[in-house]
């Protein structure tokens, strides 16, 4: 029998009641598909307690810790000085996600780019990466990205990437990373199969934001960290590469941005 090859889901919501109501199973069907890694992300800070808890108490689950854009008008604002003690957990891997979405709440715009500047502050002091969100505020987003680099570089990658070209650019300019979600593997999205493929393949990650966004052959339904399997194989064929050969280049790439990781392994 076959071993499926490793891979890592490198953004998903395991706390998020459609996961966590059914938590050991989702694990145990990921572990199977060949998932053994996941990083479950905050997205408000009080939900932090339930995150950090799932990941310590799962092997293979590490977390990020932030507040969501869409958030950030509702939650209190998170702190550097927060921020930056919450990274002392060796399982907290990455700072966010923050970012910025006016498709449904531009009227927050202001506090996001707060915030957003907040979460960069934390990841030029810590070195964790910052996870982004970004949807509908592409200029934006570019600036800001680019205004916290030019002070002091920061690691960074755009998670479930589907904005435009330019800030794939901007952003791999900047020597961040791009993430490969299920909407990449949708029959419709053929340009932004295009923005990824003229991206270095060393830039490139893989993800689920379970339980969002399914791959098909689960499109519509609830989505969870096996699936990312069926993400990472339609974009091995997009870059021309088998299953196995793509998976190794994203645990690589994985490893190099979220360095905490096999830092963790290392010394367990």
């Amino acid at each position: 029998m076959s071993v499926a090859p490793r891979i890592t889901d490198s953004h998903c919501h395991l706390d998020f009641p459609e996961l966590a109501e059914e938590l050991d199973a989702v694990i145990a069907r990921a572990r199977d598909a060949g998932v053994h890694r996941m990083v479950t992300i905050c997205t408000k800070l009080r939900s932090l307690p339930a995150v950090r808890d799932i990941a310590h108490h799962n092997a293979g689950v590490f977390y990020a810790a932030g507040t969501h854009p869409m958030s950030a008008a509702q939650e209190p604002l998170a702190q550097l000085e927060e921020l930056v003690a919450l990274a002392e957990d060796p399982k907290c891997v990455g700072l966010g996600e923050s970012g910025l979405d006016y498709h449904y709440t531009a009227e927050s715009a202001a506090v996001q780019q707060e915030s957003l500047r907040i979460h960069i502050a934390a990841a030029q002091e810590t070195g964790l990466p910052l996870i982004i969100h970004a949807r509908d505020a592409d200029d934006d987003m570019a600036r800001i990205l680019a205004e916290g680099h030019a002070k002091k570089p920061y690691p960074c990658v755009m998670h479930c990437f589907s904005s435009g070209a330019g800030l794939a650019r901007a952003a791999l300019d900047l020597g961040f990373y791009l993430s490969m979600s299920g909407i990449t593997a949708f029959p419709k999205s053929k340009a932004l199969r295009e923005i990824f493929a003229a991206a270095p393949l060393d830039r490139i990650l893989v993800e689920t934001d379970s339980p969002y966004l399914a791959p098909p052959p689960h499109r519509g339904k609830r989505n969870e960290p096996a699936h990312v399997v069926h993400t990472a194989k339609a974009a091995a064929e997009l870059f021309g590469l088998s299953y196995a050969e793509f998976a190794a280049r994203t645990e690589a790439n994985f490893e190099r941005l979220f360095d905490r990781v096999p830092a963790y392994e290392a010394a367990a």
